[in-house]
C-alpha cells in the first residue's frame, strides 16, 4: 500500500493505535504486475452501502475510482492503478464517534472485490489507508483511503468484470488530549444497499478475442502454482466446469503426494494443531571449520506455535511490539532432525563419514521485535531462534572401515553461540539471527517467521561423549576431528502453512499449504 506521511504533531497514543492498523496494512501489501493494454479506462463509481454502526444502521455513500486496462490478451496481468475509495458516513456516524470522546480519525479500508470471467468467479480485497481528519462539527464525515491492488490475470478469452462488495472500515479514534478513545478502535461493516446496481459493477476489461469460450478463470498468472488447469470446464468436460463457484486450485498441489523429497510435516493426534499452530520446513548447510567443509541439513520439519503480539520498549520513532512463538523439530514423531550424512577428510588426508541427528534438549524459542517507523511506516522485524540442539552420531565410517560408536554418541552439551542477550537467556543454545524489512506497499526483504527465509549464526561444537563400543573410545577422534568454534551456519525456512487458515492458492495467492496440511514450500539450502 502506498502510506502518508503522519504528520509530526501527532498524539503519541493516537499515532500508535493507528499505526497498529497500517502495520497490518503492510504485511498484507502486494505490488501490482505492470500490464500493456490498448488504452485506458477511468472509473469513477459511486455506490450506495449500509454501515453498522453503534447507533445502528445507516445509509453511506461509497465512491470508487481507479484506472484499467481497456483490452489485454488472455494471460496477462491486470494491474489497477490510482485506486481510491471514499467513504461517506452520515451524520449519525459522527455523533457515535463523538460519544466516544472521539476528535479524530483515521481510516484503513477493505474493499471486497469480485472478479468474474465467463462463468468462474473469484473475490480480492482492496487495501487502501487514509489520512487522520478532524471530526466535524456538523455533516457527515468524509474519509478518502489510498492504496495499490492486487493484480489479476484472465486464464481465457472473454470479458473480466471487477464488481465492489463488502466493506469494512477500521477506524483508529484519538482525543483532544491525545489519549485514546474507549474502546481507541472501532469497525464500522458495510454492505451494498438493497437499490445498489446489481453486483456493484466498476469495470469490464475485455480479454483476448471477441468471443468468449467458457473455459478458464482468472488468476494471478499462468505457472503460479496451485493455479486452476487451465483446460479445466471446455466443452468437452462439462463435469469440470466450476460453475459460480470461486476458482479452485489443482486438485493435488506439488507436495500433497507422499513421495515429496521431504519428510512428512504434519500435525496428528498426539501432536494436535491450535489456532496459532504452523508449520514449516527448513534446510541449510553448517561449515565445520576444523575440516574446511559443510555439512548439509536435509529438509527438516517444524512444528511452531505462533505467539502474540505485545507492547515492546517505548520509542519516540517507532511502534514497537514483541512475540515470543515456540517450535520443535517433527521427525517420526521424535523432536529431531531426520538423519543426514557428511563426508570429511579429518586431518587433511583420512576420509570419515558420518551419519548424524540434531536432537532437541528444550523448546526452541524465537523471539521477533516489530519496530514500524512513524515517518513513513517503514518495518524491520529482528528475529532472534533459540535451540539446544546436541549432535548425535548414528554411524561412522573412516577409510572405508565402519567403527561402532553406540548408541549414545553425541556432543556432551548443546551446540552453542554468543548469546545477545544472555541475562535474559542463560543456559546453552544455539542462536540464529535473521532481519526483515518492508516499505509501505512493497514486498518484504529477508527473514520473517510467517514468510520464511534466511537465518544466520555460528555455533562452537562442544566435545563428543559415548562413542564408542566394545570397549573402543571413539570420543577423543570425534572431538579432535569436529569440535570447536567458528562454525558458520546458513539456515533457510520456507513459508509456513497456518493450519487454521490455510491457503491452497487461487488467482491473487500463491499455495501455502498442501490439501494435507502439510507446507507447500520446501526451501532450497543457500551455501
Amino acid at each position: 500500500m502506498r502510506g502518508h506521511r503522519a504528520a509530526a504533531s501527532r498524539p503519541s497514543r493516537v499515532r500508535a493505535r493507528s499505526a497498529a492498523i497500517a502495520a497490518f496494512v503492510v504485511l498484507a501489501a502486494m505490488v501490482p504486475a505492470v500490464a500493456s493494454a490498448a488504452g485506458t479506462q477511468e472509473v469513477d463509481a459511486e455506490l450506495p452501502y449500509v454501515c453498522a454502526l453503534p447507533s445502528g444502521r445507516q445509509p453511506a455513500e461509497v465512491r470508487v475510482t481507479a484506472a484499467f486496462p481497456d483490452r489485454v490478451k488472455a494471460g496477462e496481468a491486470i494491474s489497477p492503478t490510482d485506486v481510491t475509495t471514499t467513504v461517506e458516513l452520515p451524520a449519525e456516524a459522527v455523533a457515535d464517534l463523538t460519544a466516544l470522546k472521539a476528535v479524530t480519525a483515521q481510516a484503513a479500508t477493505r474493499l471486497t472485490v469480485g472478479v468474474a470471467q465467463n462463468e468462474s468467479a473469484a473475490e480480492a480485497t482492496w487495501r487502501g489507508t487514509a489520512e487522520p481528519v478532524a471530526l466535524p462539527g456538523s455533516g457527515p464525515l468524509t474519509l478518502t483511503a489510498t492504496g495499490d491492488v492486487p493484480s489479476v490475470t484472465g486464464r481465457s478469452d472473454g470479458d473480466l468484470t471487477f464488481s465492489a462488495g463488502n466493506l469494512a472500515v477500521d477506524l483508529a479514534l484519538g482525543t483532544a488530549d491525545g489519549a485514546a478513545t474507549d474502546p481507541g478502535s472501532l469497525t464500522v461493516d458495510c454492505s451494498p444497499a438493497e437499490d445498489a446496481p446489481e453486483k456493484g459493477p466498476l469495470a469490464t476489461v475485455q480479454v483476448g478475442t471477441d468471443t468468449a469460450e467458457p473455459s478458464g478463470s482468472p488468476s494471478s498468472s499462468d505457472s503460479s502454482p496451485g493455479a486452476p488447469d487451465p483446460s479445466a470446464g471446455t466443452p468437452d468436460e462439462p463435469e469440470d466446469r466450476q460453475g459460480e463457484r470461486a476458482p479452485k486450485g489443482a486438485e493435488n498441489p506439488p507436495g500433497a503426494a507422499a513421495d515429496r523429497d521431504a519428510p512428512p510435516c504434519l500435525y496428528d493426534d498426539e501432536h494436535p494443531a491450535t489456532p496459532s499452530s504452523l508449520n514449516a520446513y527448513v534446510t541449510g548447510y553448517t561449515n565445520v571449520k576444523k575440516l574446511n567443509a559443510a555439512s548439509l541439513l536435509p529438509a527438516s520439519c517444524m512444528l511452531i506455535e505462533q505467539g502474540n503480539p505485545v507492547d515492546g520498549p517505548a520509542d519516540p520513532d517507532h511502534l514497537v511490539f514483541d512475540t515470543v512463538s515456540y517450535a520443535d523439530f517433527h521427525y517420526e514423531g521424535r523432536k529431531e532432525t531426520p538423519p543426514f550424512e557428511s563426508t570429511f577428510l579429518a586431518f587433511g588426508f583420512t576420509p570419515v563419514k558420518a551419519t548424524m541427528v540434531l536432537e532437541q534438549t528444550g523448546p526452541v524459542t524465537i523471539h521477533s521485535r516489530i519496530k514500524m517507523r512513524w515517518s513513513d511506516f517503514r518495518t524491520i522485524t529482528d528475529t532472534y531462534v533459540r535451540a539446544p540442539l546436541t549432535l548425535r552420531v548414528t554411524d561412522l565410517e573412516v577409510n572405508g572401515t565402519p567403527l561402532d560408536v553406540g548408541p549414545g554418541c553425541r556432543t556432551e552439551k548443546s551446540l552453542t553461540s554468543l548469546e545477545p542477550d544472555p541475562a535474559h537467556h542463560p543456559g546453552n543454545h544455539l542462536v540464529l539471527y535473521g532481519r526483515g524489512e518492508q516499505d509501505l506497499g512493497m514486498p518484504a526483504t529477508g527473514y520473517l517467521l510467517l514468510s520464511g527465509g534466511v537465518l544466520s549464526g555460528e555455533a562452537t561444537v562442544p566435545a563428543f561423549t559415548g562413542c564408542g563400543a566394545g570397549g573402543e573410545n571413539l570420543d577423543r577422534l570425534l572431538t579432535a576431528s569436529v569440535s570447536g568454534p567458528g562454525n558458520q551456519i546458513k539456515q533457510v525456512q520456507g513459508q509456513t502453512c497456518s493450519i487454521a487458515n490455510p491457503v491452497f492458492g487461487d488467482e491473487f495467492n500463491a499455495p501455502q499449504c498442501t490439501r494435507d496440511l502439510q507446507p507447500h514450500v520446501i526451501p532450497v539450502p543457500e551455501r
